[in-house]
């Protein structure tokens, strides 16, 4: 027997020991503990679906600049994240290079050092395109 019919039968036997009818305030005022719950959450729910929507009708950006700070906000990040991994990445390939015997190792150390480089060249170079293009096509059309 599951515990929600043990608790039905229990509320029965109360019930019929007290002489109360199945329409009496006194087991209508047990019973609503859980619709007093669900009138509460649903109410709450009803309240954060209102917040979120209605937060953005009250914004002054569009949502093409809000992406816009946002895509300028990561990209700032990222340059310096990058910025500050191509250094220590540079550091090791190059101290492998100037201290190790192994001319193998030396090859692959100028190789990623290449390839570290050009990597932030081209993060760099986005980021300037970017900023000088972006303009040029501000709200959907072409201003020479």
């Amino acid at each position: 027997m599951t515990q929600k019919t043990a608790s039905i039968r229990h509320a029965r036997q109360t019930l019929a020991h007290s002489g109360l009818s199945p329409g009496t305030p006194a087991l209508e005022a047990a019973r609503p503990v859980k619709a007093r719950q669900m009138i509460y959450w649903s109410l709450v729910a009803l309240a954060v679906a209102l917040i979120v929507s209605l937060q953005p009708v009250f914004a002054a950006d569009t949502i093409w600049t809000k992406f816009s700070d946002v895509m300028k906000d990561i990209y700032g990040k990222l340059l310096g994240i990058s910025t500050i991994i191509a250094v220590v990445a540079a550091t090791v390939a190059l101290l492998v290079r100037m201290i190790s015997r192994n001319q193998r190792a030396v090859d692959e150390a100028s190789t990623w050092l290449k390839r570290i480089v050009i990597t932030w060249i081209i993060l760099n170079t986005l980021g300037f395109i970017i900023a000088y293009i972006q303009p040029w096509f501000a709200g959907g059309q072409y201003t020479p």
